[in-house]
C-alpha cells in the first residue's frame, strides 16, 4: 500500500482509480538456506541448471568481481556486472547475456532494470539484499516465459550485521532498517514463504 500511495502522489492522479492484481508469480520456487559454504553451494546450485541462463546477486563490487573470476576459473560461461564498470563494458556483457552467448551474470542491484529475458531458470542471491522489495524485484526476472524458475538465497546472520553497519549512517537509517527487519523475518519464517 505504502508504494501504490507514493505512485499515485507522484503521478498526481487526483481522481485516478487503483487497480490491484496479485503478484504471486506461482512458476517461481522460493528456496532460503543457510549460508555455510557459499561457494561450494553455488557451484552445487548451478550444476543443476548446465547451458540454462541466471543471475547471482551480490552485496558489493568486490564481491561481484572475486565471484566472476572464481566461476570463470572453474569454467562457467559467466560475466560480472555492475556500477563500477564503464558504461560499455556494462552493456557488452548484459548483450552477450540477452543474446545467450554468456550463461550467467554475477551482479549487483545494478543489473536487472529494462531487463527483459524471458528464460531466466534461476536467481542466487549470494548475500542477503537491504530489503524485501528489493529481493522481490530480483527474483521477478526469473521465469518471465511462465516456466518454472529457480530463487535460491544464501542466508547468514552475518550478512544482517554487514547491510546494518552500511546502512548505519545513512539519513533514513530508522526506515532502512525496517526495510532490513521484513527482509530478515520473511528468511526466518517457518511458515509457507509464499503466503
Amino acid at each position: 500500500p505504502k508504494v501504490r500511495n507514493d505512485i499515485y502522489k507522484n503521478l498526481s492522479l487526483n481522481n485516478g482509480k487503483i487497480f490491484c492484481s496479485g503478484f504471486d508469480r506461482k512458476n517461481l520456487y522460493l528456496e532460503i538456506i543457510s549460508k555455510s559454504n557459499p561457494y561450494r553451494q553455488t557451484l552445487e546450485f548451478l550444476d543443476q541448471f548446465s547451458d540454462q541462463s541466471g543471475i547471482i546477486y551480490c552485496f558489493s563490487r568486490k564481491q561481484v568481481d572475486n565471484l566472476c573470476k572464481k566461476l570463470q576459473k572453474d569454467g562457467y560461461s559467466v560475466l560480472p556486472y555492475h556500477a563500477g564498470l564503464s558504461s560499455g563494458e556494462r552493456d557488452k556483457n548484459q548483450l552477450s547475456f540477452i543474446k545467450d552467448n554468456t550463461r550467467i551474470i554475477v551482479a549487483t542491484i545494478a543489473f536487472g532494470m529494462g531487463i527483459d529475458k524471458p528464460d531466466i531458470r534461476f536467481t542466487l542471491h549470494y548475500d542477503l539484499p537491504k530489503s524485501i522489495e528489493s529481493y522481490y524485484q530480483q527474483i521477478g526476472r526469473a521465469g518471465r516465459d511462465g516456466e518454472p524458475a529457480f530463487c535460491r538465497l544464501l542466508f547468514s546472520p552475518a550478512d544482517i550485521a554487514k547491510i546494518d553497519f552500511i546502512i548505519k549512517d545513512s539519513d533514513n537509517y530508522q526506515v532502512n532498517r525496517v526495510l532490513l527487519n521484513h527482509l530478515v523475518d520473511y528468511c526466518e519464517n517457518s511458515q509457507c514463504r509464499r503466503k
